[in-house]
């Protein structure tokens, strides 16, 4: 008893190969949600401690060693912050170095179902279409190491051919197929999860009500999409995107913010011009209910409201992608009439910040006289003039728009924006800064127009006596030959050590892109709205939660009634030959000549040939090769003459037939 205890605990290295495989099919969609750099230093342990620990278990003193190095290396990558992506990242670490304790069919085991949190906590971090492939390769390797050491506790089991054991384990996610879809399509869903957004969604679309300048960089050097919008009819220039966001008021001399009291105004009035862009947007996930629209929104679309500033803001967050139809057309007039106590607010500046562009907003005032417009022209030349255009700028002092008006006088859209705005104010120009997304870029497979974080851009929009609020950006001011470093120099330089330059990868990411458009379509967008009126195709408008109970209820018994089906036929036999013998049998059976359980083959045919010599002679021969096939395999010296597929087809040929029917 102790020997085959041992014998069954015992971790062979084909049962070691599947755990392991097991253990980095689970590691491998977590890593494709981590940083670039805390993912290589988990792939380099994974791989390290796999090789190490490939023949014995690595001692516990060296593996307390290898634990308390990873763990710190992984803590420092994450700078030491408290929260989801770091417990995911250290999931990771611990997930890479479990193989250095694993020796036992028990520590394979656990290796496996442990391996099983990896992609169980991607999918809290993205839902894509490549986290679920992966998510289901892993569970595919786990329930084939599972089997596998199934096999190696059996006493006297016989281990199934490679080819033999995955298709055993594909049929195990088939039966179970379809109870999942009916989960999917028809359990009645949530308008809001049941635990909140995931970190990594948090703040995706790169908006919020503050902006301090220098701060934008990891966002702008972000290419994860934001949005996508396909439009119907008329298509606006790039030039003419502007994606409104979040509009700041107030400046503390470092950042501006937006005031509470304009989210739940309702909006001044405006005076469209003619053209209407009338579009379609998708919008990524995000924590807010920041909407964003092309610059002005028209009105508002259902489930959300414009505010004081004329930004959409939605009645609840986006904790999941969704579909906004919009029009929006480019303003005539906008607020033209500003009441006093908006215009004081408009032209509040901190008390001892930025002397220097106080005292020339001052000599510009009286030089310009009345005309505002003047005052705004002479703005821009100075910055076509003089300014540069760059992404290499050292964080603002104490008074940040001086060192960038008068000493740096190079930066990007936050320090031209906010010091665009202080200027004006100090020169008696209502002004205030609005944020949102520039410009876009079109993909030709979909038709559509996909925006980025790295899009994300700053504005000013000033008052103007008869036309209101109107858009100025100083950063397009900038002269094109003192533009120095852009995202598109960065961008080209990331991606074309990897894929050969954006040039040869846009169409790779143009097909990309499209796919997930397509699966945000398909899955992540069907929400409770489209499953509730998703059979309305067939007549029935509207499915309430009773009808979507009953749908599933019925689904799902007949799902369970199908994995019913499918094990007991395959509990009944797995061996083809084995199933094709016993067939044999069950048709002698019409005769009264069916094999006994306890009768072996040649003690059949002598039984069947007794009764009927004419079935002597064919049930001989099949009997023979059949024992042949059966027991002659374990003797090196005699192997059978006829290959299995051949035996199955003898086995099924062969009718006998009543002695009234005999020809």
């Amino acid at each position: 008893m102790t020997s085959r205890r041992t014998n069954a605990n015992r971790l062979d290295s084909v049962s070691r190969a599947w755990a392991y495989a097991a253990g980095i099919g689970g590691l491998l969609p977590l890593l494709t949600q981590l940083p670039g750099t805390t993912a290589a230093t988990i792939m380099v342990t994974c791989a390290f401690t796999t090789g190490l620990s490939w023949r014995r278990a690595i001692p516990a003193i060296p593996r307390f060693l290898l634990l308390m190095a990873v763990v710190g290396t992984v803590l420092s990558l994450t700078g030491y912050s408290i929260g989801r992506d770091t417990g995911v990242a250290l999931l990771g670490a611990m997930l890479a170095i479990k193989p250095a304790e694993t020796s036992t069919l028990r520590d394979a085991r656990s290796l496996v179902g442990f391996g099983l949190f990896a992609p169980f906590s991607t999918f809290l971090l993205d839902q894509g279409p490549l986290v679920l492939t992966l998510g289901l390769l892993a569970a595919f390797f786990s329930l084939a190491a599972l089997h596998r050491f199934a096999d190696v506790e059996s006493e006297d089991s016989v281990s199934p051919p490679l080819r033999q054991r995955l298709t055993g384990v594909g049929r195990l996610l088939g039966i179970g197929l379809p109870l999942a879809l009916a989960a999917f399509w028809l359990f009645p869903r949530l308008t809001t999860p049941l635990w909140g957004l995931p970190e990594r969604a948090l703040g995706r679309s790169g908006l919020s009500d503050r902006m301090t300048p220098g701060q934008w960089l990891d966002l702008m050097g972000d290419g994860t999409p934001v949005l996508r919008a396909q439009f119907f009819g008329k298509t606006p220039m790039p030039s003419q995107m502007y994606w409104r966001g979040p509009v700041l008021w107030d400046f503390d001399g470092q950042s501006w913010t937006q005031p509470s009291f304009t989210r739940d105004m309702p909006p001044p009035p405006v005076q469209s011009q003619s053209v209407v862009w009338d579009y379609q947007v998708e919008i990524e996930p995000t924590d807010r209910r920041q909407l964003v629209a092309l610059d002005l929104p028209r009105a508002a679309p259902d489930g959300s409201h414009l505010d004081y500033n004329r930004s959409l803001r939605t009645t609840s967050p986006l904790f999941s992608m969704t579909r906004w139809r919009i029009r929006s057309s480019p303003p005539a007039a906008h607020q033209p009439d500003l009441p006093p106590a908006v215009r004081a607010r408009a032209l509040a500046l901190p008390d001892g910040y930025n002397p220097r562009t106080l005292a020339l907003a001052r000599q510009w005032r009286l030089e310009a006289g009345n005309d505002d417009q003047a005052l705004i022209r002479r703005s821009l030349a100075w910055i076509r003039s003089e300014f540069a255009y760059t992404l290499e700028t050292p964080l603002p002092g104490r008074d940040g728009v001086d060192e960038f008006l008068f000493d740096q006088k190079a930066g990007f859209c936050q320090h031209f924006s906010s010091s665009f705005a202080v200027l004006m104010r100090a020169a008696g120009i209502p002004a205030r800064v609005v944020t949102g997304y520039a410009g876009g870029y079109r993909n030709p497979i979909g038709d559509y127009w996909l925006v980025r974080r790295l899009d994300a851009h700053a504005w000013t929009e000033v008052w103007l006596r008869g036309r209101g609020w109107t858009r100025v950006d100083p950063t397009a001011a900038v002269a094109p030959e003192r533009i120095f470093d852009t995202l598109a120099d960065r961008t080209l330089d990331t991606q074309g050590g990897l894929l050969g330059g954006i040039a040869t990868a846009a169409p790779l990411l143009d097909v990309s892109d499209w796919m997930r458009r397509g699966w945000n379509d398909f899955v992540l967008g069907f929400n409770a709205e489209r499953q509730q009126h998703m059979l309305r195709p067939l007549g029935i408008p509207r499915l309430d939660t009773s009808h979507l109970i009953g749908l599933f209820t019925t689904c799902a018994l007949l799902g369970l009634l199908w994995m019913t089906w499918l094990s007991s036929r395959g509990e009944r036999q797995r061996d083809p030959v084995l199933r094709a013998w016993h067939a044999l049998s069950r048709r002698y059976a019409r005769l009264d000549l069916a094999r006994q359980s306890h009768e072996t083959a040649d003690g059949w045919v002598e039984r069947v040939t007794a009764v009927r010599p004419d079935l002597g002679d064919p049930l001989q021969r099949l009997s023979h090769h059949f024992n042949e096939w059966r027991y002659a395999q374990a003797d090196p010296a005699r192997v059978a003459h006829r290959q299995p597929r051949g035996l199955i087809r003898e086995l099924r040929a062969h009718r006998p037939q009543p002695l009234g029917e005999r020809r």
